[in-house]
């Protein structure tokens, strides 16, 4: 590349911009809140509904309400003590205004008002009103209810247009005894892809909370349907229901879960642990963690705390009821062998935690680490001690998983072998694309062979690599391990994507930026489309958590008609959408139904499911890590009554 003709730009302190008050929120959303799709759409529910719960959490109020109003507006109250309405004296503002139009401010920077919560860094609701066309406070206290309106409007101060700016005072609108916050707002589709909440996330978030806090009562309201729909959730027993919960649709190896306590001062810091575990005849492990109520997807220090300790304290309780020698090496078994078939939920409560950005994925803390590990090394010991036979089947479970690991491992050796000989699994099973910039490529899986040789044809070589799958692959749910590897077409995907699965799952190995799996818009589509994620989710589940999977929508009806400039198609993707489309086309439309991927030629291949600038991709999402466990487990498990009750109530979908 040569620069010796272009025009040299100038770079000077004019060149500096500051960006003002609420202006860096909008500027970089994703900084705040992770996306501006609908998991950012969603974060802006939690990082208020966090601050009711802070509330609650630390003894102020006992319920919590979400409304989604008619107008696409969402609504959060508590019965807390209300954000403080009093003038601060040396910002001459009054709390609520500080709250929401200044990063950075709040009430926990230190433990005099909250001995532990999920806000830290004081900028979630100044986030929210940022990013909002619109928001309303109300606030009940000192017998009052006071008021105040914030817009996307013209600034006095700056002289320009700006986010979550107030456009009344904090005013005085009526008189009441009780005590709260009431937040009203409106998310900006300016800023937003979309701006439709989905239910079913807020409905598993709000009983993940009741769990974890028992004894509080939460409420969602849904005003946007006819005959609006009031759900309540409350638990008496915490963990212990939420187990239940999560465990509903899987075979128990035990009825009764582990379930311990514990607290201690670490550096001056107060830390208080929870855990409740059960094992069950599955073959993969799932441990669901929390701090401070909020749940961290990626771990941290907690969870590996937690996985630490129960693993000495398993093998310790081995040593001590015979059942693995020092000389016994070829018995040993590690903690992924132990944790085979396990449900868990570690919960902590940390008076200063340290998370990995402003989303709270991922706890930092060593303090948690180093308290989760004792306890949970002191209790499992203990529980051992009392439950002697139902410890030996867990441990005797752990390594005969130890011994298939050492089988599975003498498998894949032999399959890199085969490799190296130049024996590869893919040879004319898949048409590979030139490019190998992952930034990129697309890996799609077509079901069929018909629909996989069109794919072929149609696909823009540089950059799009077809798999054609046979039918259905396997329920990897129900599967061991060893039998998911060997599958032929498993592992036909496996070498392709490149990453390894389990705990050998690495992201700079993957070879393709978008993993599509394309199938039927019918029952057997939707089944196949079930077991890919399911495969995925428990095998490789970064793929989705990072945002790499995708299912390709292919369109029900083609609907045309004959014109002098030549045919006039458009395509409908729904019921709802082919009456619309009929319309577009006007008189005369003709309709043709597509039974399946098979049916379309080539060129129509392209221009609905293959075409990036025509297509309709659906990302796959873990926006509810507990809700997608749930979901897989009773979708592709084996006990029918869940399932069924299931089916009846999405019939429809």
């Amino acid at each position: 590349m040569s620069f010796e003709n272009e025009e040299i730009q100038t770079y000077d302190v004019t060149d500096l911009t500051s960006l003002e008050k609420l202006e860096p929120v909008r500027i970089r959303p994703g900084m705040y809140i992770g996306s501006t799709g609908s998991k950012g759409l969603h974060h802006c529910i939690w990082e208020i509904l966090d601050n009711s719960i802070d509330e609650i959490a630390n003894g102020y109020g006992d319920k919590a309400k979400i409304i989604l109003n008619e107008d696409k507006s969402v609504t959060i109250v508590d019965n807390g003590r209300g954000i403080p309405t009093g003038i601060h004296p040396m910002k001459n503002k009054s709390g609520v205004e500080m709250v929401f139009t200044e990063l950075h401010t709040g009430g926990k920077f230190n433990n005099k008002n909250y001995k532990t919560s999920g806000g830290l860094h004081g900028v979630g609701a100044a986030v929210v009103n940022a990013l909002s066309e619109w928001l309303v406070v109300e606030i009940k206290q000192k017998g009052k209810i006071f008021s105040q309106r914030f817009e996307y409007s013209f600034d006095k101060e700056l002289k320009r247009i700006m986010p979550g700016t107030p456009v009344s005072k904090l005013e005085v609108i009526g008189q009441s005894k009780d005590t709260g916050s009431k937040i009203t707002f409106m998310p900006d589709s300016r800023v937003f892809t979309t701006l439709q909440f989905n239910s079913d996330f807020i409905d598993e978030r709000l009983q993940e909370l009741a769990f974890q806090n028992k004894g509080i009562t939460l409420v969602f309201i849904d005003n946007r349907k006819e005959g609006n729909t009031i759900k309540e959730y409350h638990s008496d027993r915490g963990l212990l229901d939420f187990i239940d919960y999560l465990n509903e649709s899987k075979t128990l190896l035990h009825k009764e879960p582990i379930f311990f306590q514990g607290e201690k001062e670490i550096n001056g810091i107060q830390l208080y642990g929870e855990v409740c575990m059960q094992f069950t005849d599955s073959t993969t492990e799932y441990i669901a963690s929390y701090v401070n109520n909020i749940p961290t997807t990626e771990s941290g220090t907690h969870e590996t705390g937690f996985k630490t300790g129960m693993t000495r304290a398993f093998k310790d309780g081995a040593k001590k009821l015979n059942l693995l020698k020092e000389k016994d090496k070829d018995k040993d078994f590690e903690g992924d062998d132990l944790r085979e078939g396990m449900t868990a939920i570690v919960r902590i409560k940390i008076s200063n935690p340290i998370f990995e950005g402003q989303t709270k994925s991922k706890l930092g803390n060593n303090e948690a680490y180093s308290m989760m590990n004792e306890l949970c090394y002191v209790k499992i010991l203990e529980w051992i001690e009392d439950n002697k036979d139902m410890a030996t089947n867990i441990i005797n479970n752990a390594i005969s998983a130890a011994s298939r690991r050492d089988k599975i491992k003498k498998i894949n050796d032999a399959e890199r072998k085969k490799i190296g000989k130049g024996a590869s699994p893919l040879a004319g099973k898949i048409a590979v694309c030139t490019l190998k910039n992952s930034e990129f490529t697309e890996f799609i899986v077509v079901e069929g062979d018909s629909a996989g040789g069109s794919a072929k044809q149609a696909r823009d070589r540089r950059f799009q690599t077809i798999m054609p799958s046979k039918g259905k692959i396997m329920n990897t749910e129900k599967q061991k391990l060893e039998n998911v590897l060997a599958s032929e077409e498993l592992k036909i995907f496996n070498t392709a994507i490149g990453t390894g699965v389990l705990e050998n799952y690495s992201e700079k190995e993957l070879k393709y930026g978008k993993i599509i799996i394309l199938s039927d818009a019918d029952v057997d589509g939707y089944h196949i489309r079930t077991l890919w994620m399911t495969f995925i989710y428990r095998y490789m589940r970064p793929l989705i958590a990072n945002g790499h999977l995708y299912m390709g929508m292919p369109p029900l009806y083609k609907v045309y008609k004959a014109s002098k400039n030549g045919e006039v198609a458009k395509y409908a993707y729904s019921d709802e959408q082919l009456e619309e489309t009929k319309k577009e086309i006007g008189k005369g439309a003709l309709i043709q139904r597509y039974k399946g991927l098979g049916e379309m030629n080539p060129d129509q291949l392209w221009e609905t499911t293959l075409n990036p600038i025509t297509r309709t991709l659906q990302q796959v999402t873990i926006e509810d890590a507990a809700k997608a466990e749930k979901m897989v487990s009773l979708l592709m498990g084996d006990v029918v009554a869940p399932r069924k009750s299931y089916m009846y109530k999405y019939a429809e979908f």
